[in-house]
């Protein structure tokens, strides 16, 4: 649809936000930090949402507060939503133990494979330590996203779009995953991975 024709939605105060919630939470602070970290323009995301890039700028210096129909166009384009955004992350963990390590069965075929940092929902990363048994491997098709491997024990063996190689203790592995990869130890010794997802796919 050319963009001349799009009918802006109106950002009246229909349903606003709370005021005291809005100051509590810097909503017009969160919009631009996450704006900031996709590297969207003020006019981009104002596109996207379907509002001015007026309004945008209104509100990321909380001149304004959005109607609840605005608000939740500009997460939809910010790719997130009402519940992560107003999680209140001052109480949120930032260290964890091996007590907090949990055991998963997304893949069966290695001896283990923990979840480093559970419980982590709508994060961006996902770390989980995994230890892959002689003679054992994973298989996944391509996705969307990128991960990355660090090799603490033994060695294993990389193969990532029909290309193979091998990394060994204190070394590491690092690719986009639009392509089928497989990590495997065809060697007589146990490896443990550090192995870290971006988005979550664990």
């Amino acid at each position: 649809m050319p963009r001349s024709s799009v009918k802006k939605k109106s950002h009246l105060r229909r349903v606003p936000v709370a005021e005291s919630m809005k100051d509590m939470l810097h909503v017009g602070e969160r919009i631009r930090e996450l704006r900031n970290a996709q590297e969207l323009t003020q006019e981009e995301l104002a596109d996207r949402s379907n509002l001015t890039k007026g309004f945008i700028s209104q509100l990321e210096r909380d001149l304004t507060s959005p109607s609840l129909e605005s608000l939740l166009g500009i997460l939809q384009a910010l790719d997130t939503d009402i519940v992560s955004f107003f999680r209140n992350r001052d109480n949120d963990r930032f260290v964890f133990n091996a007590a907090d390590r949990v055991s998963t069965d997304v893949y069966p075929e290695v001896s283990e494979f923990q979840l480093m940092c559970a419980g982590t929902a709508n994060f961006e990363m996902e770390p989980a330590m995994v230890t892959i048994g002689p003679g054992q491997k994973i298989e996944e098709t391509s996705h969307a996203g990128e991960e990355f491997g660090y090799v603490l024990k033994g060695k294993v063996m990389v193969e990532y779009g029909g290309r193979q190689s091998v990394a060994g203790k204190g070394e590491c592995f690092y690719f986009v995953s639009d392509r089928a990869h497989t990590l495997s130890n065809p060697y007589n010794r146990a490896a443990t991975i550090l192995w870290v997802s971006s988005p979550p796919s664990f």
